[in-house]
């Protein structure tokens, strides 16, 4: 029984390391060939763009980081720029979504967190934070420090680990071996659990599509998905809205407060 449990770690262990690998070649390879697919045209984009921003011209160096954009070269840079850009023309709405469109990619990156709350402190809507408690906001902070990608290395990371201390406790014959043994497994598997928890929340708030920001100079927000239905109130180009429901070209909204509405799609924009 020993043995074949023994042998069913070896080869846990085996397939880690083999994932661990494949997922490296596959991330250089995607390097690899992106570098390959990347052409002089783009480049030269990217550099009339930021030549344009930095002679003052940032309308021009919108209009390139766009095409940029539009080609599906996206990154953190591209956004960030982009950002940056939208800011010093005044468009306060764009440079905030494009600054949360980076951060999504960089989570850990002060300098995007920074360039936003000066954007964001623009807004005329001063929406006051429902509390939070303070434990959930500590640990969005801490998964916030490293991408999906790198929780994800470091969660089959700690699996090895735990699988390998396993066999430590199994093997051992020395009593004080075999409770380094258990006490590390239990302590690699409880990081191991955290640090995919890490990885999922990151890749879900990449894909979440329920964060958006009002566009226009002002937006109301009314009863119901009806044109004719009350004004609740209005909100200002830049603010951040969660978006709960759709219904034709209406969308369901709900601010940071708590309060509730609805808006024409067609003016907020998904992050």
């Amino acid at each position: 029984m020993k043995r074949l449990i023994i042998a069913l770690v070896f080869t846990i262990v085996s397939l880690c390391a083999v994932s661990a690998q494949e997922h490296a070649d596959s991330t250089a390879t995607a390097k690899k060939v992106q570098n390959v697919e990347e052409t002089v045209s783009s480049d030269k984009m990217w550099d009339m763009a930021n030549t344009a921003y930095i002679n003052g011209n940032y309308k021009s160096a919108i209009h390139l980081y766009e095409d940029i954009l539009s080609g599906g070269q996206a990154s953190v840079k591209l956004y960030y720029n982009l950002g940056n850009a939208y800011f010093k023309d005044k468009e306060l709405a764009r440079s905030i979504l494009n600054y949360h469109r980076a951060l999504r990619l960089a989570p850990g990156n002060e300098d995007i967190r920074y360039n936003l709350k000066v954007a964001e402190a623009r807004t005329k809507d001063t929406i006051e934070d429902i509390p939070e408690f303070f434990m959930a906001t500590w640990i969005r902070s801490l998964h916030h420090i490293m991408r999906s990608a790198a929780w994800t290395i470091l969660s089959l990371v700690f699996l090895v680990a735990a699988l390998s201390l396993f066999l430590v406790y199994l093997l051992s014959q020395r009593l004080g071996l075999r409770k380094t043994g258990f006490y590390g497994t239990m302590v690699a598997a409880l990081l191991f659990a955290l640090t995919t928890w890490f990885a999922v929340a990151e890749r879900n708030e990449i894909m979440d599509q329920s964060s958006a920001v009002v566009m226009p100079a002002t937006a109301a927000v009314k009863s119901s998905p009806d044109a004719s239905a009350i004004d609740l109130f209005l909100l200002h180009e830049g603010t951040v809205v969660e978006i709960t429901n759709h219904l034709d070209k209406w969308s369901e909204i709900v601010i940071r407060d708590g309060k509730k509405g609805w808006v024409e799609s067609d003016k907020i924009e998904v992050i």
